[in-house]
Parts: structure tokens; sequence; C-alpha cells
């Protein structure tokens, strides 16, 4: 025998409970913005809540790595994306994402910061 366990959908008889409103338009989500390693550096700027703005990265040609054994950031080219923890067709396609192991020209990097959300690409180096 089933219990009733308080979900929202549904009356204690079974059937459907009405809606008490509708979906907004400021509720929808929008794409994700999927920065791509490119020969140029593009940033978009987009409309948020409230009327306030986000900068997001396109296409990317530079990060800040920080060099954890001196304490040192230093901006260099990214030459590539090894691996991506999410998807593995992300890495095939150069999408950088948060996660994602880049080579740089200081070495192995690991990316710290959203750069479809941030407009920058921050990475902590891991292989020198």
């Amino acid at each position: 025998m089933g219990f009733y366990q308080g979900n929202d959908l549904r009356k204690i008889t079974g059937g459907m409970k009405g809606k008490k409103r509708d979906k907004r338009k400021s509720e929808l989500g929008g794409s994700p913005t999927y920065t791509v390693l490119s020969d140029e550096e593009i940033r978009v700027k987009e409309r948020t809540m409230g009327g306030n703005t986000k900068v997001k990265l396109r296409y990317a040609v530079y990060a800040n790595v920080i060099n954890p054994a001196d304490s040192t950031a230093k901006k260099v080219k990214v030459l590539g994306v090894i691996a991506t923890p999410a998807n593995k067709e992300l890495a095939r396609r150069r999408i950088i994402i948060k996660g994602a192991r880049i080579n740089t020209e200081l070495g192995e990097a690991v990316v710290t910061s959203s750069p479809g959300q941030d407009g920058v690409i921050n990475a902590v180096l891991v292989k020198q």
C-alpha cells in the first residue's frame, strides 16, 4: 500500500491540483554561452534582471594563470583544451568551461572561473 508523502502536484485522491499561476517571461532561462578557443577575443554584453548587464566571453585567446608555487599571476596564451570533466565532446570542440584542463604557455592549468558568465578565464597551474 502506498503512502501519501506530500506531493504538490496531486491531491490525496489522486486528482491533479490546479495551477496557481502561469510562467513569467522573466523566469525564462537563456541558452549557455560556450567559450570557444579562437584567434581573437570577443566579449558580449547581455541585459540581465533589473536592467543590469553581464559580460560573456564568446571567443578566447588568453587566460589569467596563477602559479601556486610562487603565488604569481600571469596573462598567458591558451594553446589548447586537454580535457573537460563535464563532457568529452566539449574538449573536442575546443570549448572552455569551469573545471576544464587547458594547455597554456606556462603548462597545464585548470579553469576556476565560468568564462561564459564572468567574461574572463582564470586558471590555476597544475604542471609546468
